[in-house]
Order: C-alpha cells, then structure tokens, then sequence
C-alpha cells in the first residue's frame, strides 16, 4: 500500500542512503533551511508525519520543539526509539490517512521523504493543513530541475541506491493549486541541490560536492533549479 510509504523510510537499508560524509551533508544541509523555515515558530508542537527515518526528529527536539512522529506501523519506531525512550520526542502508531489528530491539533505539521511516494498525497496536504494550526512543511522532488528527465535517469538513480522507488515529480503549479485547495498557501521555498543526489552518493566525495554547490548557490542556480525543495505553507484565513 503506498499509503504504507513510511515504513520504507523507516528502515535501516534507507538510513545507509544517509550514512559516510556525504550523507551527514544532505541531513546537515536539510536541517538548516527546515530551521530556517521553522524560525518563526519557536518551541512549537510539531508532528512529523511519517518520520520514523528520525531524520528531523533530533535537531527538532534538540532545538527545543515538541515533537510527535507519526508511524504507519510499530517498524517506525525503531530509528527514534532512543529519543522516545528518553522523553524527548513522542511516538504515534497510526495509518497516515486520515490523520487522527483533532482540527488544529499541533503547531506545525512536517512531512518530509514521504509525498513523492503516496497515491493520495492531495489527501495529504488537505490533513495537514487541517490539523496545522500555524504552518505545514514537506519536500518534494520538482520538475523544475533535473527530475524533469528523472524518468530516463531513473536506473541510474537505481544502479547507485539499490533499492529506489518509483515517485512521483511534482510541477510547481500543479502543487500550488493542491495548496490552495488544502486551504493554504506558499510562505517558503527552499531548494537543496543543484545536481541530484544520486550524483553526489556516486561520486562519494564531500567537500567535492560542498564546493559544487556551493558554487551553484552563489550563482543563484539552487534557488531557480534546484531540488528536492522543502515547501512551508501557512492557513490561508491567517492572511486575512
């Protein structure tokens, strides 16, 4: 069931995507511009949904937020059992849809790693933005880079991760309207890298890839190409 996407994440064969130095880079690099965009909501109760890869589990809770993981299933407790052992982050076993928190329930609402991979990911949306009460963040790969040939590069993608899934890619207007229809609207954007990340973990070289997107930041590139982007959307009824 793709709506069981979570459980992959979870697992110990997708944390080794993000193992060795530059997998600490991607999570090093994505947890800065989530901070970025979580400024404004300092100590906010946040539920990850579908986080049990513990990717922002962490940082969140070490920056001072209330963090509640949302798992598909008992499998998604593994990778943040030790935070939930020790109080800092809560545990949630439950299917991802509906989400089965009440209206406005938490803060924030994250899904990170998980859109691309469910059928009813407008279902999502419209979720997360009824139990948010002050702002949702997720990524999601954009056509608007080099995924809009992600199809003919995918067997590359495979030959290098091993166990890669296929996902969907989404255009920026088509992700717009699914906002909109959610009841939300774009407050930021944050694209990560210029050149895919399958490239990077190929090329198993850190400070190569630092340097070359470093660079590609600098010349504005990552900002108009980049990808995966990490999206923060805030209820529409706040701008009135």
């Amino acid at each position: 069931m793709a709506e069981w996407a979570d459980v992959e994440t979870s697992s110990a064969g997708y944390a080794r995507r993000f193992s060795g130095a530059v997998g600490e880079w991607f999570l090093e690099r994505q947890t800065r511009l989530s901070l970025e965009l979580l400024a404004p909501f300092a100590g906010a109760a946040v539920l990850d949904v579908g986080g049990g890869h513990g990717q922002l589990a962490e940082p969140l809770a070490g920056a001072g937020f209330e963090v509640t993981v949302l798992g598909s299933a008992a499998a998604c407790r593994e990778r943040v059992a030790a935070l939930v052992d020790a109080g800092r982050v809560r545990f949630h076993e439950a299917p991802l849809l509906p989400l089965p928190f009440a209206d406005a329930g938490f803060d924030v609402v994250l899904a990170y790693r998980l859109l691309p991979h469910l059928d009813d990911w407008r279902g999502l949306l419209r979720e997360m933005g009824r139990v948010a009460r002050r702002a949702v963040l997720f990524d999601y790969p954009t056509r608007r880079s080099v995924n809009a040939v992600s199809g003919a590069l995918y067997g590359l993608k495979r030959g290098v991760e091993g166990d890669t899934r296929p996902f969907t890619v989404f255009g920026e207007a088509e992700l717009l309207r699914a906002l909109a229809d959610a009841g939300l609207r774009a407050t930021g954007r944050r694209p990560e890298f210029l050149l895919p990340m399958a490239l990077h973990r190929a090329a198993g070289v850190a400070p190569l890839s630092r340097l070359a997107e470093g660079t590609a930041a600098g010349l504005g590139l990552t900002r108009l190409l980049g990808s995966p982007v990490i999206r923060r959307a805030e209820p529409a009824s706040e701008a009135a």
